[in-house]
């Protein structure tokens, strides 16, 4: 294992908070102990997803659904202080014929894109053996999900994950969005996806879109569900990769594909070191290695290894972070006990060790999702975290003590640290 880290980062950060009903963003103090909070922005939308270039330490991109707009991607090139809507946000091609119904050979194969919509649109006939392959009024973005800056050599390169499971780039900085049509269209997308109908809880979706540090063709997404799926030609092609990944849900609990990964990362610094929270516990892989570990199984029984998210320090790949939840047989997806707690592992998933410093030690019952959990790059290393009860906590010493610094929020979906540069 190979691993070049980059030198911590210093100064003033923010984090960008995206919750049920708009976007908040919290500006600290040198030493990350002050905070001040500016929004909401984006008042009465369901923001997903705010993300800064590292590229460029400038421009942000946000993922919203509106209730006019719908599912569209919002774009600042000035820290912020002003915004503009997408020109063409990710949306699926418009169907300009009837199709076969998509198998596992066949897929989407008869698919023929006609400019870019927010909904297929076939038209009627066709003979007695033709069938239109998607519900009436064909696959539409229900909402955009996650958002990944392109790799170093790719500025203005971004990607979208959305649901149903699709991946969207863009190479204009966010401004025009075109499918992937490798993942979108591939023979096998109706069977890796159920036709993007698992059943999972707030609807299928792709997210954890990651790109290999070292090569821009180099992809590896989630899919929930549907498992974890690389490729090595910038999205031309997928495979699964998913073994040692168990589904428990499933008849077979060791399938190729069809687990349900809730985040999964690449190290930056070990770009060949994932780690994956997922339905089914917390997992480690290390290329070239194609065998997940499933390494939660060190954590403590009483806890489990379930939860929605992870996050890696940034310059040592031995040490993530977890938020455990309750994955009992009700599944409450709540803090186990209503204690809720972090927990770290410093040597790759050997051993853990539980963080509460700061924490209600009873009677909170709460959870993190899978885009809600981080950590910046400074030293010693900050953890962050919000809540589904819109509490906002922060530890500037690694985990060893909380402090919350932003309460009675709408239910906080993602936390992204922004590092302006000191």
């Amino acid at each position: 294992m190979s691993s070049s880290a980059a030198s911590p980062e210093s100064g003033p950060l923010s984090l960008l908070v995206g919750t049920k009903k708009g976007a908040f963003f919290l500006r600290s103090d040198g030493d990350r102990r002050q905070w001040a909070i500016d929004g909401p922005h984006f008042f009465g939308h369901i923001v997903n997803h705010v993300v800064l270039d590292p590229r460029d330490r400038r421009t942000l991109l946000l993922a919203a659904r509106t209730g006019h707009l719908g599912p569209t991607v919002f774009r600042s090139g000035d820290a912020g202080k002003s915004w503009k809507e997408a020109s063409l946000p990710p949306a699926f091609p418009k169907l300009t014929r009837a199709l076969e119904r998509p198998d596992a050979t066949s897929g989407m194969s008869g698919w023929q894109s006609a400019g870019s919509r927010r909904a297929f649109e076939p038209l009627p006939g066709g003979g007695p053996d033709v069938q239109i392959a998607e519900p009436p009024g064909g696959r539409v973005v229900d909402y955009v999900h996650w958002l990944t800056p392109g790799h170093a050599s790719e500025p203005g390169v971004w990607y979208a994950g959305a649901s149903p499971q699709s991946i969207f780039r863009s190479e204009d900085g966010g401004d025009t969005w075109q499918p992937v049509a490798g993942f979108n269209d591939h023979p096998m997308w109706a069977t890796w996806t159920q036709a993007g109908e698992d059943g999972t809880p707030d609807g299928s979706l792709l997210h954890s879109i990651n790109v290999d540090p070292r090569n821009p063709s180099h992809l590896y997404v989630g899919l929930s569900g549907g498992g974890v799926f690389e490729s090595r030609d910038a999205g031309a092609g997928w495979r699964p990769l998913n073994a040692g990944s168990v589904a428990d849900f499933l008849p077979d609990p060791n399938p190729e594909f069809g687990q349900d990964p809730h985040c999964v990362r690449v190290h930056p610094a070990a770009p060949d070191v994932l780690y994956q929270q997922n339905h089914c516990g917390i997992y480690r892989l290390e290329r070239p290695s194609e065998t997940w570990e499933r390494i939660g199984d060190n954590m403590p029984r009483e806890v489990g290894d379930i939860g929605f998210g992870i996050a890696l320090h940034p310059r040592d790949p031995a040490t993530v972070w977890v938020f455990p939840m309750d994955g009992t047989e009700v599944w409450p997806r709540t803090s186990p006990g209503g204690r809720p707690a972090v927990y770290v592992t410093r040597d790759a998933g050997r051993s853990w060790q539980r963080q509460d410093g700061g924490l209600p030690r009873e009677q909170a019952w709460l959870t993190v999702y899978r885009q809600a959990l981080c950590a910046d790059a400074h030293a010693p290393v900050g953890v962050y975290f919000g809540t589904t009860s819109g509490e906002l906590w922060a530890s500037a010493d690694e985990g060893e003590r909380f402090a919350c610094i932003a309460q009675h929020l709408p239910l906080i979906q993602s936390v992204e640290v922004a590092e302006w540069g000191g």
